[in-house]
């Protein structure tokens, strides 16, 4: 029997699971998208039971491909969508409200709130992060006073609560283990990234009882056994799905640096043992925990990328597939002056300004489809510019992008990306490098791998694309960009 890892990669609008041979090859794919639930402006939830479902299938059509092709699985790897935070019956395991998603800007007004009375400095020095709706906290903090019944709950141990990785590992091993890992709780404004600790400052200030708070382990763990299965499988590495990514892709030096085009764009650059503190609005985050020792990362965020995508394709409807962008995008030698601001959930980094909404600008009469595309996938690039000019504000300059992503397919954005960059730009040979990540971190824990070494040794480039574009045209462009940024700004 050849040895396998099982990744569960649960995303924001799609739950898949892969099967990784030890070279990290994939070796099957399940795949099921799922709804996302709007039901006010800026509000965005997901069902738990359809992410359960979705998560569960997927896990047994890989493990069934498993059985029939004689492959015996050593471990299963988690990844998962960040920030999203859900709160549950310890007792029934139901949910007591939807998954409140990571792009929710429904804590905004508490936030700002919250920023004058426990100042962002002091928060940043403990989390790394800022007051914003993005983060966890706030989240749990309103389904815990929002829901009837919730507080009292909370209070007598009966709840449980965090991050979908959390949420699944509950599930997958019948409720014996309630663990997270140290990249997921580095992202809920709740986890000090400097003691490795629930913060009790941070529990108080946002009003999050400990007692359903789970235990937070090494990104390499024993985070219980999966008994969902015919076989008892356990579960050896978690890690978010941006950090999954940044494993992936081997970025396990100081200054290596990754960008992930998924629903958002994440750019997490490798700051070693050292917490690097943004001067311009950027994450200090956790970019991997292995044998207590922390690494740590610089990160920007991005909350609409291939969300955009997704609009053309199913919110105006002018194109079929995300396939399509790319033809459209060689069809035009400019963009004719269109620009699209694609805040349709506010804009992340380096802005932070939760109640921007989109805005399409320099529409004429001869405005079509192609130029509404094409300032679509040309959003993504610039929103990448204008983290990479923070970084260097920061005192960060890298020289080569790995990226990653079912965006990064598309030829034109990523030579694109390195003309408005003015950097080389790497895409691996197997673009789904956090589903690897995952499973990777899995391998590990299961003895498959080594160490970290193993998976740099097992990254292979697919493609170098070498910035091409004119200065002048680079200058028009990101100065049009910038015009069109500020008309929706609200802060």
């Amino acid at each position: 029997m050849s040895d396998v890892i099982l990744s569960i990669d649960q995303g924001t609008t799609s739950s898949r699971t892969l099967v990784f041979s030890p070279k990290g090859k994939i070796l099957f794919t399940a795949q099921r998208e799922f709804p996302q639930i709007y039901p006010q402006d800026g509000w965005v939830e997901h069902d738990p039971e359809t992410i359960w479902q979705s998560v569960l299938k997927t896990l047994q059509d890989a493990h069934e491909f498993c059985e029939d092709n004689n492959h015996q699985v050593k471990g299963i790897g988690i990844t998962n969508q960040r920030e999203t935070t859900l709160v549950w019956n310890r007792e029934t395991g139901e949910c007591l409200y939807n998954a409140i998603v990571w792009q929710d800007r429904r804590t905004a007004a508490v936030c700002r709130k919250m920023a004058k009375t426990f100042p962002i400095e002091k928060l940043n020095a403990k989390t790394g992060l800022l007051h914003d709706p993005y983060f966890s906290a706030s989240k749990i903090a309103w389904i815990l006073d929002e829901v009837e019944g919730a507080r009292d709950l909370a209070k007598t141990g009966k709840l449980a609560f965090g991050t979908v990785d959390c949420f699944l590992i509950w599930r997958l091993t019948e409720g014996k283990s309630h663990a997270t890992d140290a990249t997921n709780a580095s992202r809920t404004n709740l986890f000090n990234i400097h003691t490795q600790c629930w913060d009790e400052d941070l529990l108080q200030l946002f009003n999050v009882p400990r007692s359903g708070l789970a235990d937070v382990k090494d990104c390499v763990a024993d985070f219980g056994t999966c008994t969902v299965l015919n076989e008892d499988i356990p579960i050896l590495g978690v890690a978010g799905d941006q950090q999954a990514a940044a494993i992936g892709q081997a970025c396990f030096e100081v200054g290596d640096i990754k960008s992930t085009y998924g629903t958002g764009c994440f750019v997490i650059l490798n700051t070693g043992e050292e917490c690097v503190t943004s001067k311009n609005r950027l994450l200090s985050t956790i970019c991997y925990r292995l044998e207590g020792q922390v690494t740590y990362a610089l990160e920007g965020s991005i909350f609409i990328a291939g969300a955009a995508v997704q609009w053309l394709r199913d919110g105006i409807q002018i194109i079929k597939s995300a396939r399509d962008t790319e033809k459209y995008c060689r069809s035009l030698e400019s963009n004719k002056g269109v620009y699209l601001v694609p805040a349709f959930t506010g804009l992340g980094a380096p802005h932070w300004d939760p109640d921007a909404r989109g805005g399409l600008f320099g529409l004429s009469r001869d405005t079509g489809r192609a130029e509404i595309i094409r300032a679509t996938i040309e959003s993504v690039c610039y929103q990448t510019y204008d983290l990479f000019t923070a970084m260097a504000q920061d005192g960060v300059d890298p020289k080569v992008l790995r990226v990653d992503g079912g965006m990064v397919a598309n030829d034109w954005m990523v030579d694109y990306l390195s003309g408005v960059l003015d950097i080389p730009v790497e895409r691996p040979k197997v673009l789904e490098t956090t589903a690897f990540g995952a499973a990777a971190l899995a391998a590990i824990g299961a003895g498959v791998y080594d160490s970290l070494d193993t998976v740099k040794a097992a990254w292979q480039l697919d493609e170098r694309f070498e910035p091409d574009m004119d200065a002048e045209t680079r200058e028009t462009v990101l100065k049009a960009w910038k015009s069109s940024v500020e008309k929706v700004l609200t802060n």
